[in-house]
């Protein structure tokens, strides 16, 4: 059975796999912008799951809760963190070309 942290772990070792190496040194704008889409997370996300918008099922979340938001669901604030400048560097590289 699926637990959506087994799905965010399946997630985070292949965004690892794809980093490129030049990312060794991490930048003080990325871990701003990290801390950003935190709060935003710890902030937005109780509020969206007590308003009934999103729901989780209890049997596939670890129980540990930040503000009422599921453990599971700050990993995605890490993803976007870590995909988008991938993704806007990958077009970036494209248009140099």
């Amino acid at each position: 059975m699926t637990t959506y942290l087994l799905l965010n772990l399946v997630f985070f070792v292949t965004l690892v796999m794809f980093l490129p190496k030049r990312f060794a040194k991490i930048p003080k704008a990325w871990w701003l912008t990290l801390a950003g889409l935190l709060l935003l997370t710890a902030v937005f996300d109780p509020l969206i799951i007590h308003f009934g918008i999103v729901a989780y099922d209890p049997s596939k979340i670890l129980g540990v809760r930040l503000f009422g938001a599921p453990i599971e669901d700050f990993f995605y604030a890490v993803y976007a963190a870590c995909i988008v400048p991938l993704i806007w560097n990958r077009i970036g590289e494209k248009r140099e070309k």
